[in-house]
Parts: structure tokens; C-alpha cells; sequence
């Protein structure tokens, strides 16, 4: 899985391996080896790798398919189990709203 992740980042972000090798100070052959899963990278490069993508490490290992990585001072609300998407949507449109009102 962090092959084909770090892969698509890698063209998204428009960077040849050759120009990503030099960015995560490796040679090109171990990015094209991490690539086509062949290898794994260390720590060092995974952290690294998701650092300069704006990635957490877990989107990488495809742990979680969200590329959001995790603030701690950011604030936090844990939903309950069970609620629909149309309740879920409602929560953020009311969100939205108190926000809006609190800028006044």
C-alpha cells in the first residue's frame, strides 16, 4: 500500500523519483523500489515522506484513507455512534452557523 501512496503523491505533487529521492535525500532506485513495494522505507523516510506531503504516516501505510494528519491543538468532537449522514449534516450545518454568529 505505501507504494502505490507514496506513488500518487508523488505525481500529484508533479515530482519525478529522481527529484523526490533528492528531496528525501535517497538515491531514485529506493523510490522506485518503495514504489513497487519491493521494499519498505525506514521510519526516517516514511515520517519524511508524509511530513513533506502534508500526509499522516498512517495514510501512507493505508491505515486510513484520509490524508488529514492529526493536530493536537485542534478542537475535537467525537459524534455518537449511529447517527445517519442526513444528521451528521445537520450537526455541521449547525456548526457552521454558530461559527458564523460568534464572528459577529
Amino acid at each position: 500500500m505505501i507504494g502505490e501512496r507514496l506513488s500518487e503523491l508523488r505525481k500529484d505533487a508533479g515530482l519525478t523519483q529522481d527529484q523526490l529521492a533528492e528531496i528525501l535525500r535517497i538515491n531514485k532506485h529506493s523510490i522506485s523500489s518503495y514504489e513497487r513495494d519491493k521494499s519498505e522505507p525506514p521510519d526516517v523516510i516514511k515520517i519524511a515522506a508524509a511530513k513533506y506531503f502534508g500526509v499522516s504516516v498512517d495514510y501512507l501505510l493505508g491505515v486510513t484513507p484520509y490524508t488529514e494528519t492529526f493536530d493536537p491543538d485542534a478542537d475535537y468532537l467525537k459524534l455518537p455512534a449511529g447517527l445517519s449522514a442526513a444528521d451528521k449534516e445537520t450537526l455541521k450545518s449547525y456548526a457552521s452557523f454558530l461559527a458564523h454568529r460568534n464572528k459577529k
